[in-house]
């Protein structure tokens, strides 16, 4: 799967809990969750939910904690499917 094809999925995962529709609009791999989405970190464990339902993966303690922007949720999803 592509790097394009995951920031695709992950962007239908985000979309309901995104507070910044410019930014979700403008999502790159520096996009932050928090700071840039404005996804409480309470819709960030659903975020993360989501992504183990959606890619049939589950994602520990240690993955979750890094899992702030999309650059790193790409590299865990990317490493839990390999």
């Amino acid at each position: 799967m592509t790097n394009e094809e995951l920031i695709l999925k992950l962007k239908k995962i985000v979309k309901p809990y995104i507070q910044d529709e410019n930014a979700f609009e403008n999502l790159t791999e520096e996009t932050d969750f928090i700071n840039d989405l404005k996804i409480n970190s309470a819709n960030l464990v659903d975020v993360i939910l989501d992504v183990e339902d959606e890619f049939d993966i589950e994602i520990d303690n240690d993955a979750m904690e890094k899992m702030l922007d999309i650059k790193n949720a790409l590299a865990i999803i990317q490493s839990k499917l390999a």
